[in-house]
């Protein structure tokens, strides 16, 4: 029997896959029993038929001739792109597809044992994957409410950075709805190549209005708003802005179009928290004046590190992570520093791939709550020397810009501010639970 399974769902997964991941036998592991479960749940949806990897990953005789490099690459954890510090902060997350250490002890034992393939009647059922042109997100929330694109562009095959921000009006809709999901959908199977990142902001001309629809990168498409949150969209006529990075992959890529799809709360649907989703926190001052944007500039062969931080006027929820820099860029660090002087490390992506750009979402269970008067600490890293394996020119002085080449600093936090009582009531579950769990830790 077949199972149909999207890519986002295998993201939503993949934390309960990981807990529930048999300890691996010491007896030589083979493909049917052994690699192909670890494969289906963390490589698959990419490394299949109309994924975006450049090989398909899913019978044993498309991934024998790949073996070598696939060991290669699991064993640096290269791949699949994770690129969170495993040592320090949270590590609760809902779309973590990383491999545990038996997983990848599975695999290299595997790959030195000579890759065998084993009983093909110990293969796990497969998956039906969905082609990459459908909305991940249309397994889980069937089709979009409200689907709005771009105009076209054409993308050059060769060249520097590329960037397309049309406006497009929109009719709007009959009365006010709460997002609970968005996704960008690039055209395939050309356009999920070159469009390396964008947004997508609603403004309402009456009033103007504007909501952030969504926002993209290589790596997330989508967002999904935790239960009981959502973004207002009101009604009546608006424009769409998008706001398109391109980046050529020798080819010429005509008319492409963007399409960004958005998933709403039933209507008369009143959410418990409202949020602005993903806020972007400036760490280089890139917009904002002074002299901030003047401070990114790293010498040839050299390292920078920038220290920004932003005082929480009011109790937030914090729902996820993800930092934004270029290719010089090497680790991020988020850190609370509490009104009563203690100070916790959120997260650390310490190996940060300016080819990835993955948003880190929080388990509900641990995502911060932080007390009005919290400050949040980033530290930004640059790594401007040869042993940086995606710099351009170690031999450039590297400043502010948008293009790949030169650099910036943006924290992409997903944020729902609360009330004194709505953060007094969630901080005193919080506490419950942790409470709960101690005592059912200490009675084992």
């Amino acid at each position: 029997m077949q199972r149909v399974i999207t890519a986002c769902a295998a993201l939503a997964l993949a934390a309960l896959l990981v807990s529930a991941t048999p300890a691996f036998a010491a007896e030589q592991p083979t493909f049917s029993a052994d690699v192909a479960p670890i494969f289906q749940r963390a490589c698959q949806r990419c490394h299949q038929e109309t994924g975006i990897g450049p090989m398909s990953l899913v019978t044993y005789d498309e991934v024998r001739p790949w073996v070598r490099q696939i060991r290669d690459r699991v064993e640096r954890r290269i791949m699949p792109p994770w690129h969170v510090d495993r040592t320090v902060g949270i590590q609760a997350f809902k779309n973590d597809f990383s491999l545990t250490n038996d997983e990848i002890d599975a695999v290299v034992r595997w790959v030195d044992g000579g890759a065998p393939e084993g009983n093909p009647a110990d293969l796990p059922p497969p998956i039906e994957w969905p082609p990459a042109s459908e909305w991940e997100l249309a397994g889980m929330l069937g089709q979009p409410d409200m689907v709005v694109s771009s105009t076209p562009y054409t993308v050059t095959a060769n060249g520097q950075d590329q960037w397309w921000n049309p406006s497009i009006d929109f009719e709007g809709i009959d009365e006010p709805r709460w997002i609970k999901a968005a996704e960008f959908r690039p055209s395939y199977p050309l356009g999920v190549r070159v469009l390396h990142h964008g947004h997508a902001r609603l403004q309402q001309l009456r009033d103007d209005f504007v909501v952030r629809l969504a926002g993209m990168g290589v790596g997330k498409r989508w967002e999904v708003l935790p239960d009981g949150v959502g973004k207002l969209v009101r009604p009546g006529p608006a424009q769409v802005r998008f706001s398109l990075h391109y980046f050529p992959v020798g080819e010429t890529v005509v008319d492409d179009t963007v399409e960004v799809g958005v998933w709403f709360h039933p209507p008369g649907y009143e959410p418990e928290l409202v949020t602005e989703g993903e806020v972007r926190l400036l760490i280089d001052g890139t917009f904002t004046s002074g002299p901030r944007a003047r401070d990114l500039l790293i010498p040839p062969h050299g390292y920078l590190t920038l220290e920004h931080a932003y005082v929480m006027e009011r109790p937030v929820r914090l729902h996820s992570f993800r930092p934004h820099m270029h290719m010089r860029g090497s680790a991020m660090s988020m850190e609370a520093l509490y009104p009563d002087g203690s100070r916790e490390l959120l997260s650390t992506v310490n190996r940060y791939d300016h080819n990835w750009q993955i948003q880190y979402l929080y388990e509900d269970h641990v995502q911060p709550l932080l007390p009005k008067g919290t400050v949040l600490m980033f530290h930004s890293h640059y790594d401007n020397t040869a042993d940086n394996p995606i710099n351009p020119d170690p031999d450039q002085w590297v400043v502010f810009g948008a293009r790949g080449v030169d650099e910036m600093s943006h924290a992409w936090v997903g944020m729902t501010y609360l009330d004194e009582e709505r953060y007094a009531q969630l901080a005193a579950e919080r506490a419950a639970q942790q409470a709960g769990q101690a005592l059912a830790g200490g009675s084992k």
